[in-house]
């Protein structure tokens, strides 16, 4: 059940994809819906079928009033560590909408430093609308480029795994190395360098 958003006041929200994968960038992104051309099926991107994300993808990025994508490169999520860099894309993807919100809701926990007031929500993915909608832009953006990875390399499977650390993808990593684009600060990464 989603949760009422107050109608006087323009609202983003924002969440992430891929704090837990070894490679790639950490994805945010954030959404401010119309209140006058709803979306009807939002739902946090994990609950959805990848048809469905898709589906929605295009369809919030036709509705929203704006929409923007933030991200962390493996180097920034190297040197501020994944929970500082999840913030930094936060930051990007709200500084990157078209239109500034009066008020950002954030999946978790958490908030970012913004210039506005913000709400840290737990599930918001599955609460607030604009959060499940931004849930949606993140993880197809991030999907899409883990599939372009993959075709660059597709002796690391990424397109199956996402990135994530599966016994598949850790075999693979620790038998060939870890790429560029790899997360060097987390473990089975260093442990794939020989550092750990």
């Amino acid at each position: 059940m989603m949760i009422d958003i107050p109608d006087d006041r323009l609202v983003a929200g924002v969440d992430e994809v891929g704090r837990g994968p070894l490679v790639g960038d950490v994805v945010t992104a954030a959404v401010i819906l119309d209140p006058a051309n709803p979306i009807i099926g939002l739902n946090d991107s994990k609950k959805l079928s990848e048809k469905k994300r898709l589906a929605l993808f295009d369809e919030i990025k036709e509705k929203a009033l704006a929409w923007s994508v933030g991200r962390a490169s493996p180097a920034e999520i190297d040197e501020l560590n994944i929970l500082h860099a999840t913030m930094l894309a936060m930051q990007r993807a709200v500084a990157g909408l078209s239109i500034a919100p009066e008020l950002v809701f954030i999946d978790g926990n958490r908030c970012p430093s913004l210039s506005m007031e913000a709400r840290a929500v737990v599930k918001g993915d599955s609460l607030v609308a604009a959060i499940s909608a931004a849930s949606i832009l993140a993880k197809v953006t991030r999907d899409a480029e883990m599939t372009e990875l993959d075709s660059r390399h597709p002796e690391y499977g990424f397109a199956r795994h996402k990135g994530y650390p599966t016994a598949e993808h850790l075999a693979i990593l620790a038998e060939r190395g870890p790429l560029p684009e790899y997360r060097k600060s987390f473990k089975p990464v260093r442990r794939a360098l020989g550092i750990e």
